[in-house]
């Protein structure tokens, strides 16, 4: 049975990956010696730096990069193409990473244009990840799927609708994905975090203190924590279909 969760050799599909909770993803399963495809949006230095640090540290891993707009289903196909051309074969592992959160709280100061493009990176994208994915998991009846959704999906958080119902989306997605594909053997979860830091979404060093304030254990979380519970997901194949909230105690 150990083989169920053995991830050693495995390819994972990381978008978002230049910085942040994704970057730290990507060090935890390189350490695993999981092969990785990365995507980034416009950082090409910080992409750069990290695949390089990366391939020094574990030269037998194959790690590739792809400048993706996860906004385009066509950019998205491109990659995967690439992928396919780089690893010979689709991703055994999706962490659905990438994200974007303008923080308007208020509904009557939300665009219809800032609305469309929140659901269109945070669910819409993993939406088209996944069906680029789970032909390749079903085939070999193994598969991991991740989806970086949010406390503002459980409608908390400092963030405004449209952002909560961007990551709520991603929760019942999983849900149901999760019922889907269990026959397969491929497990979805979502990790749900709550301020964290180093990942841009609280705008200033100023506003740290006072935001920790807030939060029960007093300081904000980190990306390395954010990638603990990611690859505990990776690797603890009968754990499927949950939401997990890490959050310092914030309810």
């Amino acid at each position: 049975m150990a083989q169920l969760n053995e991830i050693r050799g495995r390819l994972a599909l990381i978008t978002g990956a230049s910085g942040g909770i994704g970057a730290a993803c990507a060090r935890q399963l390189a350490q695993r010696g999981v092969h990785l495809a990365l995507t980034y949006s416009s950082n090409l230095a910080a992409i750069t730096a990290l695949v390089d640090e990366l391939k020094s540290q574990y030269a037998s891993l194959r790690i590739s990069f792809h400048q993706v707009d996860v906004t385009s289903a066509q950019q998205i196909q491109d990659m995967f193409s690439q992928i396919d051309k780089e690893h010979g074969h689709r991703p055994d592992i999706l962490v659905s990473n990438a994200g974007y959160g303008k923080r308007i709280p208020q509904v009557w100061d939300i665009s219809l244009e800032e609305f469309d493009y929140t659901i269109n990176v945070n669910l819409r994208a993993s939406f088209i990840l996944v069906k680029g994915v789970v032909e390749h998991m079903k085939a070999q009846r193994w598969g991991r799927i991740v989806f970086m959704s949010s406390i503002a999906g459980y409608g908390g958080g400092i963030n405004g609708c449209h952002y909560a119902a961007s990551k709520g989306g991603m929760t019942g997605m999983m849900r149901n994905l999760s019922t889907r594909l269990a026959e397969y053997n491929v497990s979805v979860n979502d990790v749900a975090p709550a301020m964290i830091g180093d990942t841009g979404m609280i705008p200033n060093a100023q506003a740290i203190p006072k935001v920790a304030a807030g939060i029960p254990l007093g300081r904000l979380g980190t990306p390395e924590e954010v990638a603990n519970v990611v690859s505990m997901l990776i690797t603890t194949g009968y754990m499927t279909g949950q939401s997990l909230l890490l959050a310092g105690g914030l309810k």
